[in-house]
């Protein structure tokens, strides 16, 4: 395939944390929702995003979580890494996408309430869902699912 008919190229690195925590109804995981401004919008992720030009990963994690979920992920560990590539139509225009996520096991205080910090961004929501109904009438990008079929690596 060339260019012409694939559309722009688009590369992107990405750290996104897997918190875990103990829940009324077993293991939840914390996910967000991608807002009218992301893509695909009413998707769910794992909090996190790109990372900066410059940016260490686990600064971006840091920054990421915070922004998405008002919370301070403490003692980040790069535990995988996933990537996604897609040709197809994007943002606006038909894209050739390669995503690398790193995924990072991080703590944070599983009391506090996620809420959304960052204004008019990609995220609108944030939610402890338990892990076993994750999947269950929600809309997943393919890195949440790589991360509940491999939940245990970061307990």
């Amino acid at each position: 395939m060339t260019e012409a008919t694939t559309g722009r190229r688009v590369q992107r690195l990405g750290a996104y944390a897997v918190l875990l925590r103990a829940g009324e109804a077993g293991e939840e995981i914390l996910l967000t929702r991608i807002s009218a401004r992301g893509y695909p919008p009413g998707w769910w992720a794992l909090p996190g995003g790109g990372v900066d030009h410059g940016e260490s990963p686990y600064d971006a994690v840091v920054r990421e979580v915070a922004e998405e979920t008002g919370l301070v992920a403490r003692d980040a560990r790069l535990v995988d890494v996933h990537s996604v590539h897609t040709v197809a139509p994007g943002r606006g225009a038909f894209e050739d996408y390669h995503g690398v996520h790193l995924l990072f096991g991080c703590e944070v205080d599983r009391a506090a309430r996620p809420r959304v910090v960052e204004t008019d961004g990609t995220t609108d929501l944030a939610a402890w869902v338990p892990v076993v109904s994750a999947a269950d009438g929600r809309q997943l990008l393919p890195v949440v699912h790589h991360a509940l079929g491999t939940v245990d690596a970061y307990r």
